[in-house]
């Protein structure tokens, strides 16, 4: 598999108006990205991953994710999931309610005394699973990972689509397509010493497709237009050598 940027966990919020609940949802989630766990997670913006984002696509399809959710419909896992991959985590504020036996939050634009008491459980329980993800263990004596020099540069929520995962532009059929993943795809073949032979674009192709939504009418277009750049690649990496 490709060699990816350092790891971090994506978090992403029911972005829901009508329930007090999703106001908790987008709380949480920023006090996880900006003040809890900064340094480890990007946020995914649902509108935007919903309507095409590649960026937020992308990360979510290399990376693990947090989906946090109002109630119990569900929508940001629910999206994720058609739409990427599957989040690692999801956590539902209802339930979380429930469970905890926490008062019911009140307020939709301003939440009550008992909303902001469950926007601090829920992004708790995110942090720590963003932890759990990473396989890091959180001294809360020292407001620190253990083993980690404490924090001195301010960090601030960074966004999916500056997360680092590389694209390539190619042509097909005169057509402007963008394939995620694609230069380091070509990295990972290279080094394995294949050469650009025609066996070994089904063998790209089939990693485009796991990074891609590939066209089925365009895949043998999308074959040849990869396989003529990785032969270009090859080239390239072979002059530097």
């Amino acid at each position: 598999m490709p060699e990816l940027p350092q790891k971090k966990i994506g978090i992403i919020a029911c972005s829901g108006e009508e329930l007090p609940e999703g106001t908790v949802t987008r709380l949480a989630a920023l006090r996880v990205l900006e003040q809890l766990r900064p340094g480890d997670t990007v946020t995914i913006c649902l509108p935007l991953f919903l309507a095409g984002g590649e960026g937020d696509r992308a990360f979510a399809k290399f990376y693990p994710t947090i989906a946090i959710d109002g109630c119990e419909k569900r929508c940001a896992y629910r999206g994720t999931e058609q739409y990427s991959n599957r989040p690692a985590v999801g956590i539902v504020v209802t339930d979380l309610v429930a469970e905890q036996g926490l008062e019911q939050p009140q307020g939709r634009r301003k939440l009550n005394t008992a909303g902001m008491q469950v926007v601090e459980r829920t992004a708790e329980l995110a942090a720590s699973k963003v932890d759990g993800l990473l396989g890091k263990a959180w001294s809360r004596r020292e407001g620190k990972f253990a083993g980690e020099p404490e924090q001195r540069e301010e960090v601030v929520a960074t966004c999916s689509c500056g997360s680092g995962i590389p694209i390539q532009k190619v042509l097909v059929n005169g057509q402007e397509m963008t394939l995620v993943a694609l230069p380091l795809i070509f990295q990972n073949f290279f080094q394995q010493g294949k050469a650009p032979r025609n066996e070994v674009a089904h063998e790209i192709m089939e990693m485009v497709k796991i990074y891609n939504a590939v066209d089925p009418t365009l895949e043998a277009g999308v074959e040849a237009v990869v396989l003529e750049a990785y032969a270009s690649y090859c080239r390239q990496q072979e002059v530097k050598a």
